[in-house]
């Protein structure tokens, strides 16, 4: 195997891609990509088709070759990585899905969520899962899913029901339904995962009434795992790592070290700091995870999760007509020198780390008559740093460890306004690489690597080239007032649709 080709597949919240990486030239060959249509059949519930996702998947992937002509015999491996916590649950026998996708932002299973606080599961999940009791995580969606379809209680406990993340479903299907699979850091986002003991946890299981059987096997992030169905592609690739969209991420950015930390602009927006060998058990209501397993050997990272950050641009541009396109966004917001006092709270889908309030929505705070558009789309652009330094303040107390740089990709890392207001407002150095397609590249790295293409992460990590950095310029007052007012905003958000 000559290594010179891997495919990324990356199926994200709102788009399928597939990329392919030329090693020997060390860049990004061929990328494709495809929106993935978003479904909301109630306030607050998020769906997608999960044959929407396998076949846009599918597409991209064959697009991606076709755009170099490059044919997929010569595909030394793929890597996946993928949105998680969204479910599929789907028929053994028929590969049919029983429900469509429900979307990690859903917060139907709310309710659910809250029986399980009521019968004092907090402590006890927090301690096996690393996680928080929330209606983002897998597990809930499950039950749900199971509890609502006709049927599927009945079918699940006759085994006839299989159950997993987006990897999980593009594996079985890449593999023609032969292979059920998770790797551990999907694994561990699902609120079913013991992240110390490294397997499903029984009594979690049974506290959510899911069989086993439902469960996929587990497989190292890094490493051989299957190959494609001949019938599938045309050709058999070795599907060599994966991981969810995150921890992808991580990888990407070389993160290998402890205290190393990147912030992803995605849909959401996530920190994840390397916290090495062990699990740091927050006191600041930010997740425990899994980074990924390697060699037999587990390494964990602290998250802070944001769950509405480049869906709030999105919501500028397609709801509210504020904006033709996103890069128009960093435009308007510079042509006013700040926000005129208005504040944006894009809790949409309630609000994450380190708040974790399934009821907080959507506030603006601060008009007046002067308000102009251009103050509300620079509010929405400041938000999104503003909800990374709540993360980040957590994460510095949780771990001890002073953050001096922040690595930072995905979306909305392209704005220079963005980040230049992150560096000020966190009054930390942001560093962006070149290659911003991180995520996509953590999955080519992790597969490149579980089959020999690269010898260690010491030889990834001189891969990684800047492309810029943002030194902090702002003033400590106007950074602590600012935030300030800041948190005057979000306490006016929260607990709004508590009826």
């Amino acid at each position: 195997m000559d290594g010179r080709y891997i495919i990324a597949l990356d199926q994200g919240t709102t788009s399928s891609r597939a990329l392919v990486y030329d090693r020997l030239q060390g860049r990004i060959a061929s990328v494709r990509s495809i929106q993935l249509t978003q479904h909301y059949p109630k306030p607050c519930w998020v769906e997608h088709d999960p044959m929407e996702i396998w076949l846009t998947q599918l597409e991209v992937l064959k697009d991606a070759a076709a755009s170099i002509k490059l044919p997929l015999e010569k595909v030394s491996c793929i890597g996946i990585t993928n949105q998680r916590e969204t479910v599929i649950v789907w028929d053994k026998k028929t590969g049919r899905p029983v429900y469509n996708a429900i979307v990690w932002q859903c917060r139907r299973t709310a309710d659910i969520c809250n029986n399980l606080k009521v019968n004092s599961y907090d402590e006890v999940i927090q301690e096996k899962t690393g996680l928080v009791i929330d209606a983002y995580f897998s597990g809930t969606k499950i039950k749900w899913i199971l509890d609502n379809v006709e049927g599927a209680r009945q079918k699940a406990e006759a085994g006839e029901l299989l159950a997993g993340t987006v990897d999980t479903w593009l594996v079985w299907k890449l593999t023609g339904g032969k292979i059920h699979v998770t790797d551990y850091s999907n694994a561990s986002r699902t609120m079913l995962f013991n992240i110390h003991t490294l397997k499903w946890d029984d009594d979690l299981l049974k506290a959510l009434d899911i069989p086993k059987s439902m469960l996929p096997s587990l497989v190292q992030t890094s490493g051989y795992i299957a190959d494609t169905a001949q019938e599938v592609l045309g050709t058999v690739i070795p599907i060599s790592g994966i991981a969810g969209d995150q921890q992808s991420a991580l990888f990407g950015q070389a993160c290998f070290k402890k205290g190393s930390a990147k912030n992803t602009y995605g849909t959401g927006c996530f920190i994840l700091m390397n916290t090495g060998n062990k699990p740091v058990k927050s006191q600041n209501r930010l997740l425990s995870t899994i980074a990924w397993v390697i060699d037999g050997k587990a390494e964990y990272a602290l998250e802070g999760s944001v769950f509405n950050a480049g869906s709030a641009i999105q919501w500028l541009r397609d709801e509210m007509k504020l904006i033709g396109s996103a890069p128009e966004a960093d435009f308007e917001a510079e042509a006013v020198p700040d926000t005129g006092g208005v504040y944006i709270v894009p809790a949409f889908t309630g609000l994450g780390a380190p708040y974790w309030d399934m009821y907080a929505r959507g506030t603006i705070v601060g008009l007046t008559r002067g308000t102009r558009r251009e103050h509300v789309i620079r509010a929405v652009l400041e938000a999104i740093a503003f909800q990374s330094r709540d993360v980040f303040e957590a994460m510095q107390a949780d771990s001890g460890i002073t953050i001096r740089e922040l690595k930072v990709d995905g979306g909305a890392s392209v704005s220079n306004f963005l980040m230049q207001f992150q560096a000020d407002i966190m009054n930390v150095r942001v560093r962006r690489p070149e290659i911003t397609e991180t995520t996509a590249l953590g999955a080519v790295y992790l597969a490149g690597l579980g089959m020999g293409i690269w010898s260690s992460r010491e030889e990834i990590e001189q891969n990684w080239k800047l492309g810029r950095e943002y030194e902090p310029i702002m003033q400590e007052s106007t950074r602590n007032d600012l935030y300030r007012d800041w948190k005057r905003a979000v306490d006016r958000s929260l607990k709004w649709d508590v009826r």
